[in-house]
């Protein structure tokens, strides 16, 4: 019995490939799954690259650290976890509050890569109520779509344009930037 195509399509080795393709020279940096839990850890030396651990072989937390590390700028990218904090789950309101103006940017910028990729994405809060549901998403889904239409009319960052654009020939996408509309009731 062969694979199904959609395995194939979202397999996260392939990111690793498009990532190190695009900044393994110029950045020295990998991008690695395996990891019990996500992290960036800078290199230890010149000889050793920067590692970009994601969670498992998660195609989604491939493309949500990638988000990060396109984010952070010269100096964030000198320190372990980009200098972030983490709080695990069981955050007061006002810690979800600070988690989310984090991750907007992150977020809108994984939403353009896994268009990109042809899947679905979707806003994590990781975080959820007493009860173990998850809280009313659809402020942080309207932030990140208001974030995504943002960077599709004024630009992507650097690298995050230098991804996308891999992506979109890995995944054979043929996504036109300037036409992406971006509706949070899909991710609610």
């Amino acid at each position: 019995m062969g694979t199904p195509a959609t395995q194939l399509v979202l397999d996260s080795r392939r990111l690793e490939a498009v990532f190190a393709r695009c900044f393994s020279r110029s950045e020295n940096t990998v991008l690695a799954g395996g990891a019990a839990e996500p992290v960036y850890q800078p290199a230890e030396d010149a000889r050793s690259p920067h590692r970009l651990f994601y969670r498992e072989d998660f195609f989604s937390s491939a493309l949500h650290e990638v988000a990060h590390w396109c984010i952070a700028g010269k100096e964030r990218r000198a320190l372990p976890d980009f200098g972030y904090w983490y709080a695990p789950q069981g955050r007061s309101e006002a810690e979800q509050r600070a988690f989310e103006a984090v991750e907007v940017k992150p977020q809108a910028l994984e939403w353009f890569f896994s268009i990109a990729c042809g899947c679905r994405f979707r806003v994590s809060v990781d975080n959820f109520t007493e009860d173990g549901e998850l809280p009313d998403t659809l402020p942080f889904c309207q932030q990140v779509a208001t974030q995504a239409y943002r960077f599709r009319d004024r630009g992507l960052p650097q690298r995050a344009l230098q991804f996308f654009h891999a992506l979109t020939d890995e995944f054979n996408t043929s996504v036109d930037l300037r036409t992406l509309a971006f509706d949070a009731r899909e991710l609610y």
